[in-house]
């Protein structure tokens, strides 16, 4: 336990971290939290030490105390993506990583950085995130098999956690080693094929509308809503973007624009944000579900 809280606190200087429970996996959620009104409660914005995954996430060394007294059996997290300014490759041999990551650094992809061994026998290589504007989602496979990217929506368990199976630790290689910045040529290579594994991730086509329902400006009055979306604060944006997804749907219900060109809109929008994809389509969803709307 001291060894973990003093992990814990070390990494706080740098990036926001969490507890996991035993299994590798986030704590439940408390049961006020489960009951709550999804539409309404954001889980950025819970007060609550351990509910919603990464989203609990803190550098505040008290917090992190606080987390370790209640969960002191679980594993250490860090969120990573824009938060933490992390990107982490997840290099897992079982299915076939160790052999697609020699490729990757033959082709100057991956170049050296401060990295860890998993307790299953895998790396976790960490790299700098390009900073907010540019939006680096967590996905499998992203560059081969075997290889998976921690970044914007994610986390990665973190030293000296004990693997739930294994019972093997997590281990530095070396951890004065400095966390490397992306090269250009992994930066290139990451979004598009993130893109290309989600569908959902892709930019939404224009959208097609039309004068209708007394709107002078549909045009305008889309990207108004949109825009709301872009300047939210982090911890308000699944929020804001069900509040636009109000507004929308009644641009929908009046006929200015079409259901599935809505959809697309909105869905870019909250991915842009750093909304993962589930948390996007439930804010979007609940919005037009209120307003009376089908999609």
């Amino acid at each position: 336990m001291h060894s973990l809280r003093a992990a814990a606190l070390r990494y706080a200087a740098e990036w926001p971290v969490f507890i996991l429970g035993r299994n590798k996996r986030p704590v439940a959620n408390c049961p006020p939290c489960r009951a709550a009104d999804p539409k309404r409660h954001d889980p950025q914005g819970c007060r609550c030490l351990t509910c919603h995954g990464f989203y609990a996430a803190t550098r505040d060394p008290k917090a992190i105390v606080r987390m370790l007294a209640m969960e002191p059996n679980g594993m250490l997290a860090v969120r990573t993506g824009a938060p933490s300014g992390l990107v982490v490759v997840d290099v897992d041999p079982r299915n076939g990583g160790s052999q697609t990551v020699k490729t990757l650094v033959a082709k100057g992809l991956i170049p050296p950085t401060r990295f860890a061994t998993t307790g299953s026998g895998g790396l976790h290589l960490y790299y700098r995130h390009p900073g907010p504007h540019t939006k680096i989602p967590s996905g499998p496979n992203v560059l081969g098999p075997g290889i998976d990217i921690k970044a914007d929506g994610g986390y990665v368990a973190a030293p000296p956690s004990v693997h739930p199976s294994t019972r093997q630790p997590y281990v530095w290689a070396d951890e004065s080693t400095p966390v490397s910045e992306m090269p250009p040529a992994l930066r290139t290579a990451l979004t598009p094929a993130v893109t290309a594994a989600n569908p959902a991730l892709a930019p939404a086509p224009k959208p097609r509308l039309a004068r209708a329902g007394g709107i002078s400006s549909p045009a305008a009055l889309l990207q108004a809503h949109l825009s709301t979306v872009r300047k939210a604060p982090e911890g308000r944006r699944r929020t804001t973007l069900y509040g636009a997804s109000r507004g929308v749907a009644r641009m929908v219900a009046s006929g200015a624009i079409s259901p599935a060109d809505a959809q697309a809109a909105l869905m870019a929008v909250g991915l842009a944000a750093g909304q993962t994809e589930r948390d996007s389509r439930a804010a979007i969803s609940g919005g037009f579900r209120d307003e009376g709307v089908t999609l």
